[in-house]
C-alpha cells in the first residue's frame, strides 16, 4: 500500500499548544518504542516520525493525525 506521507514533507498537525508544523524524518511500518511505550505501526498503518519546525521535538502520529502542507 503506498503511504499518504513520505520523508521530508512538511506536515502539521494538532498538539496541546495549538497547530504545529514540521518535516516528517522516518516512516515506521512496524511496532517500534517511542519514549517507553510500544507505538503499534504496520505497512497499512504506520507511524511517522516528524521533527518540530520550530523546537528539536520529535513527534510520532498516525496518517490521520497529519495534514500536508505546501
Amino acid at each position: 500500500m503506498a503511504h499518504k506521507f513520505k520523508v521530508g514533507d512538511h506536515v502539521s498537525w494538532n498538539s496541546e499548544a495549538g497547530r504545529v508544523s514540521g518535516t516528517i524524518t522516518r516512516v515506521h511500518t512496524s511496532d517500534t518504542t517511542y519514549k517507553g511505550h510500544t507505538r503499534r505501526a504496520s505497512e497499512d498503518a504506520p507511524q511517522y516520525e516528524i521533527k518540530s519546525d520550530k523546537t528539536d521535538h520529535i513527534a510520532m502520529h498516525k496518517e490521520d493525525a497529519l495534514r500536508k502542507l505546501n
